[in-house]
């Protein structure tokens, strides 16, 4: 099977920087490997946006009929601050800030990530794997390296060899990096003085006795390197060698580039065929960052809790919004981007309630047959989502038309028209009614705020057992309240 009857799936390989046709390594079946969360923090829009790119392609892939086994990680193992070999355990230190065990932030961070992702109407994966869960298939691929000589162990730690490994394979093809340019662009690091080159990075890594997370492995006591996990999952649920790998395109160097380093070094064979990259997410014109005081979370986003949002806005305008930005282009936040989506979204739902009311017509005026090959062509194309949604609009135009008698369509043609729409607003870019989504979070808000409220009446006259009461018996139905010298704030636990 090589793309659909509509016209064959052309994709943009970044290991070749060229759009290529996909053709799945054994049809009709597709591998599809997602970089997922390290669970420590809350979500913020920039991890939507990435994993909205990748839930469209899932999605558009099993419209065509291909059986897609999509794996999604969860990275549980508490990995150093920077993502090399220093600094302090992200896990750890969240734990320590918030004064719990690491495996309950990770309970908690994922719980909140699933919570996100149901929001956006985000499909879970067919296998969400967990970096925990897999140590003894991580210790087994260092093994395999090291016999392969492409690594070597110091002090308890195994670092990949790089130079090594780099004199028989092209370290550095999926970024386009040369080996000169990175050892002069490198720096002094922990553990330096273990390593024979700057460009080699742990694989195993020795635990420091303050280190919460760590394991016993042939090495001592430790914990693996972050590139390691995604290797180890990806290749045991897809195969040695599998269709897609997918992932923001800030991780294509290093982490990308040492997933495959380690699987030829382990296996002897490059371990994806297809790389597929999303861009980042700006906010008027600068990149969305903590520090820029730009980051939104999505609780943020919807209450319009943010000194730079004019309002709140409904997940599907948010989804809506993102879907007319092509996936590999950066996509820029604005209020005045955000309430023209929200206007479209509501004029695209519109048309589409009003499919079964139309009336036919002995013949058609209008070219439904090329309207839809029009809007395969587009999610051929690279899954252009912002054609394809121009392409619904003039869809929007001819339903309009109908409706006020100023076009005609046949029983045939309406039939025609209704499927393609719904196929494409509902299944493949996954929007949902809106007003439903945003009137479901608006009453849970309003909800949980009335019990704060009434919580803090009874705390103000010293009756603690009824506030305590109120606490416990949302805490029992997922809802967490954070006592601040700003109030009292909420989250789904």
């Amino acid at each position: 099977m090589s793309g659909s009857k509509k016209g064959p799936l052309f994709l943009t390989n970044t290991l070749s920087r060229k759009k290529e046709e996909f053709v799945p390594l054994r049809p009709p079946h597709v591998g599809l490997y997602v970089c997922g969360p390290t669970v420590y923090s809350d979500v913020h829009l920039g991890n939507v946006r990435s994993f909205l790119s990748f839930d469209i392609l899932f999605r558009w892939l099993s419209h065509l009929g291909y059986k897609v086994r999509y794996v999604r990680n969860i990275t549980d193992v508490g990995h150093l601050v920077d993502d090399i070999d220093e600094g302090e355990d992200k896990i750890a230190k969240r734990a320590r800030l918030e004064q719990l065990e690491p495996m309950e932030i990770v309970q908690k961070y994922t719980n909140g990530f699933h919570e996100v992702m149901r929001l956006f109407n985000i499909l879970s994966p067919s296998i969400e794997p967990t970096a925990t869960g897999h140590l003894i298939e991580q210790i087994g691929m260092i093994e395999r390296i090291l016999k392969n000589g492409y690594a070597y162990a110091a002090n308890g730690s195994v670092y990949f060899d790089v130079p090594k490994y780099a004199e028989q394979y092209a370290y550095g093809e999926l970024s386009g990096r040369k080996i000169d340019e990175l050892i002069a662009n490198t720096r002094d690091t922990e553990g330096m003085e273990e390593k024979r080159s700057p460009l080699d990075f742990a694989i195993w890594k020795k635990a420091a006795p303050h280190h919460l997370m760590k394991w016993p492995s042939p090495w001592g006591e430790g914990f693996p390197g972050w590139h390691l996990e995604c290797s180890v999952m990806s290749t045991k649920y897809l195969g040695r060698t599998f269709d897609i790998h997918g992932g923001g395109m800030d991780l294509k160097f290093p982490h990308h580039e040492c997933e495959i380093a380690q699987s030829v070094a382990a296996d002897g064979a490059a371990p994806v065929r297809y790389w597929v990259h999303g861009n980042m997410l700006t906010v008027n014109g600068r990149k969305m960052a903590k520090s820029e005081g730009n980051g939104f979370t999505p609780e943020e986003l919807l209450s319009g809790d943010h000194k730079l949002l004019e309002k709140g806005y409904s997940a599907m305008t948010v989804r809506f919004f993102m879907l007319q930005c092509h996936y590999g282009s950066t996509l820029d936040f604005s209020n005045a981007a955000m309430q023209a989506a929200e206007k479209g979204l509501e004029r695209l739902m519109k048309a589409v309630d009003l499919l079964p009311a139309l009336s036919a017509s002995a013949q058609s005026d209008a070219d439904i047959p090329g309207l839809e090959a029009r809007c395969y062509a587009a999610m051929n194309d690279d899954l252009n989502t912002p054609v394809m949604i121009a392409e619904l609009f003039e869809a929007v135009r001819i339903i309009n038309s109908t409706k006020d008698g100023k076009q005609s369509l046949s029983a045939p043609d309406i039939e025609r028209l209704d499927g393609l729409v719904r196929a494409m607003v509902f299944e493949v870019l996954g929007l949902q009614r809106e007003q439903v989504v945003a009137d479901d979070h608006k009453a849970m808000d309003g909800l949980v705020k009335e019990f704060i409220r009434l919580r803090g009446e009874a705390k103000g006259r010293k009756d603690f057992a009824t506030s305590d009461a109120i606490r416990d018996r949302l805490a029992a139905l997922g809802i967490m309240l954070k006592d601040t010298k700003e109030g009292t704030t909420w989250e789904r636990g």
